[in-house]
């Protein structure tokens, strides 16, 4: 075999998905490729594997030696998008101020300390976690008493649980951009979430019509299952997901 026919050979497009992916005038159309056996697997290699050869070819056609940026122009694609968004937005803020005005109460007696008093409601988590009386534990070395007052322990369960919140991105250093890629950083936040949402909860208990004690388990038993349920389906979704093949697409085509 001469050499041109060898280089011939290598250059040969196919469309069986075991080489090089064809251009769009040469692949099947859907129909034949749905009639193929390995199915759903065999559409997605081709896929990535297009997305890699596009990838190879703009890099070869460029002029530019470092690696060019592919993305829409700011105008028109990026700014009539964000207008439309905020504008719909902007809208629905003037409907609803429109059709339900708040109701004005009568104003604050200064002689009178209310009822229940609360802050905020997206301070209501830090306002739990001043409730956690009942964990401050009692030292048998102190008589029965405990080491710090009830408040004091509130603001360090503060301190803490923000502490946690703000190591969490320095401890996930991966670069999946997709729940099922990493599960358990995923669960994390999950159960982060629902932690948020139970010690809410607990900052109202004097409004909720719910025994306290079981309303203070609930509090730190949900996120647990809550972590526990979303890594168990993340990790059941990878095999369908093509977990494999997608971090093989990554490495080829590495995000900046």
């Amino acid at each position: 075999m001469s050499d041109t026919e060898s280089d011939a050979d290598e250059k040969e497009v196919r469309t069986d998905g075991t080489g090089i992916v064809a251009p769009d005038d040469e692949t099947p159309t859907w129909s034949e490729r749905k009639k193929r056996t390995d199915g759903l697997s065999r559409l997605t290699y081709e896929y990535f594997e297009r997305s890699r050869r596009e990838d190879q070819d703009l890099r070869q056609e460029s002029d530019y030696v470092e690696r060019d940026v592919l993305g829409f122009p700011t105008w028109p694609h990026e700014i009539i998008r964000n207008l439309s968004i905020a504008s719909f937005f902007v809208g629905v803020i003037l409907f609803l101020s429109a059709t339900m005005p708040p109701h004005i109460g009568a104003p604050a007696n200064p002689s009178s300390t209310p009822a229940i008093i609360l802050p905020d409601w997206y301070l209501y988590w830090s306002f739990g976690l001043l409730k956690l009386g009942p964990l401050n534990p009692e030292l048998a070395i102190l008589g029965g008493q405990k080491l710090t007052a009830d408040r004091t322990y509130g603001v360090l369960a503060n301190v803490v649980v923000v502490g946690i919140i703000a190591m969490v991105p320095f401890l996930n250093k991966g670069s999946a951009r997709r729940p099922v890629e990493q599960p358990f950083w995923a669960a994390v936040g999950v159960g982060g979430v629902v932690f948020a949402f139970t010690i809410s909860i607990l900052a109202i208990k004097n409004l909720m019509p719910m025994n306290v004690d079981l309303l203070f388990d609930l509090t730190f038993i949900l996120p647990v299952v809550a972590f526990f349920l979303t890594y168990a389906v993340l990790k059941t979704m990878r095999e369908g997901y093509m977990y494999g093949l997608n971090k093989r697409y990554y490495r080829l085509r590495p995000p900046r």
